[in-house]
């Protein structure tokens, strides 16, 4: 699919559920100028202290079926039952209009997706956590998910870990400093180009 915006740069973060990109999202986003973040739209209930037009649009699944009728969405995938994820095409041209590049806190398969639409205009990083049970340790110390949730994204982390082939580099969330860094010297050198 092709847009209709003007041409802009894009980083695309993904990963298993846990992983730590958000962590390195926020962090990036008050130490590096000249990107801004794609707030997602989903159809799934808010977690924990998330808030609407702050880290996701909480859409109905009503509503989130209407934009995709629309075609308001760059992409979209229902991630897991029930729970469907999509970039607005307005989030995208918003931050392209005003001259930044776009940042995406997104799942894997929409990650590849984006990746490969752009091409060399993306920059997509994988985080990854050191194991499968790091993953899961740090899942039930997030306090945000059931006992079955949490064994649903362990489910599909090993898929999404075989994945990781798709994007540029793959970081290796064990330590979050060095992680951070790492983080943001290839946004630094993407922007740069």
């Amino acid at each position: 699919m092709r847009m209709s915006t003007p041409e802009g740069k894009l980083i695309i973060f993904s990963a298993p559920s846990g992983s730590g990109k958000s962590t390195l999202v926020q962090y990036l986003i008050t130490t590096v100028p000249g990107f801004a973040f794609s707030i997602s739209a989903t159809s799934r209930a808010p977690r924990g202290q998330e808030q609407d037009g702050v880290d996701y649009y909480f859409l109905s699944n009503e509503s989130f079926n209407t934009y995709v009728s629309e075609g308001a969405f760059l992409e979209w995938e229902e991630v897991y039952p029930g729970a469907c994820y999509g970039t607005l095409r307005s989030e995208v041209e918003k931050s392209w209009a005003a001259g930044d590049a776009v940042a995406f806190d997104i799942d894997v398969v929409g990650g590849k997706n984006l990746k490969a639409e752009y091409g060399d205009r993306a920059l997509a990083l994988f985080i990854q956590a050191p194991s499968i049970e790091e993953l899961e340790r740090r899942l039930i110390a997030r306090g945000t998910d059931s006992n079955d949730k949490i064994k649903q994204r362990i489910e599909k982390a090993s898929w999404e870990m075989e994945q990781s082939h798709f994007f540029d580099h793959i970081i290796i969330n064990d330590d979050l400093d060095r992680a951070k860094a790492e983080a943001k010297k290839l946004l630094i050198e993407f922007l740069a180009q």
